[in-house]
Formats: structure tokens, sequence, C-alpha cells
């Protein structure tokens, strides 16, 4: 979950599609606090390398 001004960066970035998935995560994570990328970093790692 993040905080109402990471997402209104988010948002402003242009970053989610319209199902509100954001494909580059680098990017993603260049916009948000830093505590959200310690958090999640390993799990979209995860996922990015899984080709889901």
């Amino acid at each position: 979950m993040l905080c109402d001004t990471c997402c209104n960066k988010i948002v402003a970035e242009k970053l989610p599609d319209t199902k509100n998935f954001v494909a580059d995560f680098e990017a993603l994570f260049d916009t948000i606090c830093i505590g959200y990328t310690d958090i999640n970093r390993p799990l979209i790692d995860d996922m990015a390398r899984s080709g889901e």
C-alpha cells in the first residue's frame, strides 16, 4: 500500500495503465518513497523474473 503522496506522484507520471499495472517497475521505484522500495523490492524483483 502506498501513501497518498506516492500514489499521486505515480499517477502524475502516468506510470499505471488502464488496469493500474505499472510495466516499468524501475520508474515506479524511482518515484515512490525509499521505505516502500526497501519493503517491496524483493517481491517485485521476484515477480519480474518469473514472467507472470
